[in-house]
């Protein structure tokens, strides 16, 4: 395929993954929670899928049913106790089923306890986000910043890219990439604070709100690449056509916006 199709089909799949995503989430409290939960699913199923590659066997319906159950914690607005409870619960059944199913084994049972942590708890902090006061200020700085950050460390780091930031884990990326990245970051939250849209955000909160998502959106960007490395693969799956996987979108998506709640709860916002 031709790099100009290649482009126009990365083009297409994210105004399509785009429109999806922004009628989720504005639509109801219940569609956001129910468009996490489904690409937690998907992104646990890479997961899993992903592994056996090395011959390692997951029990991924744990991880699935755990997701389901998070979900109604969050739609429930249920406690702490609730979610730990729900966490503990997943690691019992995902060391039981190493017990209890020989393909899975010990191996397959702590990658299973692995993935209920990452994918797994990051999909459940995004449902509980999504119903929450500041919902949509969590969702809107921690989103706007990674994307910023993203696009402008491509270009920073083919710019101006010379030393590497993690040449074992993505070759690619490089310190003055990540730099122009969240230079370009708490631009947009300079941006996000001049727009009359959040009045409750101050310019010392949208700052340091960008700086903290990008930077930690970057980290979940190489901590996924992380566990490509390991398996031996580029892309989680090709569900997104000339983006790869669930996963492979959503991996710095899972730091940045947790970090943008807990940050803004630490500025006194939400409940």
């Amino acid at each position: 395929m031709e790099s100009g199709d290649k482009m126009k089909q990365r083009v297409i799949s994210a105004v399509v993954l785009i429109a999806v995503t922004f009628a989720c989430v504005f639509l109801s409290r219940v569609s956001r929670v129910l468009y996490f939960a489904v690409a937690g699913i998907l992104c646990a199923y890479e997961y899993s899928r992903g592994l056996e590659k090395l011959q390692i066997y997951c029990a991924a319906w744990v991880m699935y049913v755990y997701i389901v159950v998070q979900a109604g914690l969050a739609l429930l607005d249920a406690g702490a106790v609730r979610y730990i409870a729900c966490f503990t619960g997943g690691i019992y059944l995902a060391l039981f089923s190493g017990i209890v199913h020989r393909r899975v084994s010990g191996n397959g049972a702590l990658y299973t306890v692995a993935g209920l942590a990452y994918p797994g708890v990051l999909f459940g902090v995004m449902m509980m986000i999504s119903v929450s006061d500041i919902w949509l200020e969590a969702l809107v700085m921690g989103a706007v910043s990674t994307w910023v950050c993203d696009s402008f460390a491509l270009f920073g780091g083919l710019r101006f890219g010379k030393h590497k930031v993690a040449p074992n884990v993505s070759p690619n990326k490089s310190v003055e990439g990540c730099v122009c990245g969240t230079l370009a970051a708490l631009a947009a939250g300079f941006i996000i604070w001049l727009l009359p849209v959040f009045p409750e955000l101050s310019l010392t909160i949208c700052l340091v709100t960008a700086f903290i998502s990008s930077t930690l959106g970057q980290i979940g960007d190489l901590a996924e690449s992380l566990i490509k490395r390991m398996i031996g693969i580029k892309d989680f799956s090709n569900l997104i056509p000339g983006h790869g996987g669930m996963f492979d979108r959503a991996d710095s998506l899972l730091f940045s916006i947790p970090s943008a709640y807990l940050c803004l709860h630490l500025f006194g916002l939400g409940v």
